[in-house]
């Protein structure tokens, strides 16, 4: 099975003042030795204040978005480089706010993901339905194809060495969540998609986990840990949810 994660996405939230208190409050937990990787990920003009934070904690720094391009005239974005000189292990790609509201195609996550591993990034691949797709019964077809534009580009082995978040669309935000079952069902899938070479890739979980439903959802045997939206924004709550998951 995968190695057990604990991710929290921050999103477009909060001002460097409330980054770095966050920050170190996640950080003067007194986690077990076996305690699961947590992962934050705070907007990008907080890297540096989190960073800071982080440098002697056993928390991992990771952002939410990547170019596709190493380098140049592309003004405004931030090249896989730049995240590792300020300290990131892991950045999330294809996350389906970028994909739905940002017009991100599967070409251009897969090419973000190929520039996130070429720069020593672990890319944190986030696929996912829409409730339109789910209830035309297409939710395995559309993971199945969001990860094969990846899989295409860069080879299964490199798909299997990342981490791959199922959030789907209608779940995100909108307290909705998939049931056990559903998250599970789709988590299998993808393992079979993947074979022998992802027996040990973690999936994670994401669309409104919280303290309630997250002990469910991470007892499922293809489940090995989650992707927090809002609630990892309360310190206290997060690491009620990172406990929950396994190690």
């Amino acid at each position: 099975m995968g190695k057990p994660l604990i991710a929290g996405n921050w999103k477009m939230h909060g001002t460097a003042e409330s980054a770095r208190n966050l920050a170190t409050q996640l950080s003067h937990h007194k986690f077990q030795e076996n305690a699961v990787e947590m992962i934050i990920f705070p907007p990008l003009v907080h890297i540096s204040a989190v960073s800071d934070v982080l440098a002697n904690s056993r928390i991992s720094l990771g952002a939410q978005n990547v170019s596709q391009y190493p380098n140049g005239a592309y003004t405004g974005e931030v090249s896989a480089e730049m995240l590792v000189d300020q300290g990131c292990k892991y950045v999330l790609v294809g996350h389906s706010e970028r994909r739905v509201v940002f017009g991100e195609s599967d070409q251009t996550v897969a090419e973000k993901f190929r520039a996130a591993q070429n720069a020593g990034l672990i890319p944190i691949l986030c696929v996912g339905e829409s409730l339109k797709q789910r209830q035309q019964d297409a939710t395995f077809e559309v993971v199945a194809k969001q990860i094969s534009a990846v899989i295409d580009l860069v080879g299964l082995d490199k798909v299997c060495q990342s981490v791959i978040a199922y959030e789907p669309i209608w779940a995100i935000g909108t307290g909705e969540t998939a049931s056990p079952e559903q998250a599970q069902d789709v988590h299998a899938a993808i393992r079979t998609q993947l074979g022998e070479a992802g027996r040990l890739t973690t999936l994670l979980y994401g669309g409104s986990v919280n303290k309630g439903n997250a002990a469910e959802l991470f007892k499922q045997p293809d489940i090995n840990g989650g992707l927090v939206g809002g609630a990892s924004l309360e310190a206290d709550e997060f690491l009620n949810i990172a406990q929950l998951v396994e190690a």
